[in-house]
């Protein structure tokens, strides 16, 4: 399931990415051979109009194929070479904007559909046959206190809790208008070495303008702490630690663990990592195809078109060679 969880969402992230450069295309009147995802032998394959669309058997990439794009078919008068400069720049660049568009939309979906965690005292859900089900704490019920500490909101419950697994604990609760006392022993939870009585906070929605602003600010801060990582990672101050494609099944299957919401959450910031790592001027990536284009402008004149494939050539080479060793590391990480 975890394995298939995550063809599903990188699936996703492909698909959105590819399609943002397909409906920029077609906006600019360029042909479009092929919509692909996924790289090596075609699965499955149809023909549309003038546009081929496939699905391919490695799921670790996608193309959008356009005319004015290989040597020898320059003179294709719906070419990507034939458009504006603004025009080419329009559809390189709109890949990753669909990424940052997507991860914006999961956010507000969680905001609003979902939720996020409140930070109150009050019980959100309670598992099945554990201490806090057995002491007859139920949803709604809102923990005053334990043990004449005053609990003020959800970090007070749990910090106590958690430092007392396997200790009785006198809890004072309110439920409507009627307050008791629960007693309950947390059970050690070994992989944390912490205390837990099997409960949930609760959550709490918000309106749609809210989380608008709330999906747009989470996008700008974890855009601001990925460009923040990577310029700590140069600089020598944290390990240069990356995940291939081993490592994103493994974390997505630890993330499905906690819910929806999680996954959604996770979701978003690999489409924001998508997105930003493809705007690099990295040969063969979105960004260095941008680098090219500002070059033109700058230089009244476009950049041989054989030297630039063969930059590109390169650069996805050098990419597939460190996408390799990312993976072989992964597995080592994992396997021991």
């Amino acid at each position: 399931m975890t394995v298939l969880l995550s063809l599903l969402i990188l699936s996703l992230l492909i698909l959105v990415h590819e399609w943002g450069h397909f409906l920029a295309a077609k906006k600019a009147g360029i042909q479009v051979y092929e919509f692909s995802i996924g790289m090596g032998p075609a699965i499955i394959s149809r023909v549309r109009g003038e546009t081929k669309y496939s699905i391919r058997l490695l799921p670790i990439g996608g193309y959008v194929k356009m005319a004015g794009m290989e040597p020898g078919d320059e003179n294709n008068p719906k070419g990507f070479n034939k458009k504006s400069i603004f025009q080419r720049a329009a559809v390189v660049s709109a890949g990753s904007l669909m990424n940052f568009l997507l991860a914006v939309v999961l956010f507000v979906f969680v905001f609003t559909v979902i939720g996020i965690p409140s930070d109150s005292n009050v019980v959100g859900e309670v598992m099945p046959s554990s201490p806090a089900e057995e002491a007859g704490i139920k949803p709604g019920d809102k923990i005053l206190a334990i043990e004449d500490k005053k609990i003020n909101n959800w970090n007070d419950l749990v910090e106590i809790i958690h430092k007392n697994p396997e200790k009785r604990l006198h809890m004072v609760v309110q439920r409507e208008n009627l307050k008791f006392t629960v007693s309950i022993v947390p059970y050690l939870d070994k992989e944390r070495n912490i205390g837990l009585i099997g409960i949930k906070q609760s959550v709490e929605r918000q309106d749609l303008l809210n989380s608008i602003y709330l999906g747009i600010n989470n996008a700008l801060n974890v855009i601001f702490m990925i460009i923040l990582g990577f310029a700590k990672m140069i600089i020598g101050e944290i390990p240069a630690e990356v995940a291939g494609p081993v490592g994103i099944v493994t974390i997505i299957g630890d993330v499905a663990r906690f819910g929806l919401a999680n996954i959604l959450n996770f979701t978003a910031v690999l489409s924001l990592n998508l997105g930003l790592i493809n705007l690099f001027s990295i040969p063969a990536l979105d960004g260095s195809r941008l680098m090219f284009i500002l070059i033109e402008w700058l230089r009244g004149k476009p950049i041989d078109p054989q030297k630039e494939n063969f930059i590109h050539f390169i650069g996805f080479a050098i990419l597939i060679l460190i996408m390799l060793i990312i993976t072989y590391q992964d597995i080592v990480r994992i396997f021991g």
